[in-house]
């Protein structure tokens, strides 16, 4: 009886132990620029693509050369708010960073920190001049002040019937001139999915 109890018993924590592993999950590294879409949504690889794609086109108008060449200057742009219409959940600040990089590595303009990023930069520049060597303090009121500002919003739309779903999103940039509030460049990139599920069979 009692060898009984201990295969009965056996058989039960291997299969437990089974069980365990099989639910481990299995992890694939991919290089940071592969793109993986996995429900639809929006993701990381739109969030480039559409940056990259737009920023080439804001930069690629009239207004800078025109800047240029009144001023003699890259003019200095500073990304404001993007806003999130869509149905779903979609990180902005990632996309506002995506499009910071985007202008940055362009060499075309000059790029000024973010509102939270300067009282942050304020905060430390305070602090040094209470308490640091004055040769070495950073100076107050020697900021350099933003041309212009960018700012957007995304849209979606979603059609879906059955097992099938259609996602079509929509962003728009605008930007605009900060001493005249002239819009100088608006932007528009579309994005659409498909999505189709197999049916489960038992």
């Amino acid at each position: 009886m009692k060898k009984l109890l201990y295969i009965a018993a056996f058989a039960i924590c291997g299969a437990l132990f089974l069980a365990a592993c099989s639910s481990t999950p299995r992890v694939t590294r991919l290089d940071a620029d592969t793109q993986v879409d996995l429900s639809g949504r929006w993701n990381a690889a739109d969030s480039r693509l559409v940056s990259q794609e737009m920023i080439r086109d804001c930069l690629s108008h009239f207004w800078i050369d025109q800047f240029m060449r009144q001023t003699g200057e890259m003019p200095r742009i500073i990304v404001g708010t993007v806003r999130n219409l869509s149905d779903e959940h979609i990180d902005t600040g990632t996309f506002v960073s995506d499009l910071e990089r985007a202008l940055i590595n362009s060499g075309r303009v000059r790029f000024v920190a973010s509102a939270d990023q300067r009282i942050e930069i304020r905060e430390e520049r305070l602090d040094q001049a209470i308490h640091a060597r004055p040769d070495t303090a950073a100076p107050m009121g020697q900021e350099t002040g933003a041309d212009f500002m960018l700012q957007g919003q995304i849209r979606s739309i979603r059609d879906s019937i059955n097992r099938r779903q259609a996602i079509f999103y929509q962003t728009e940039l605008e930007l605009t001139c900060m001493r005249t509030n002239e819009r100088v460049w608006i932007g528009q990139k579309q994005i659409q999915k498909y999505i189709s599920r197999r049916r489960f069979r038992g």
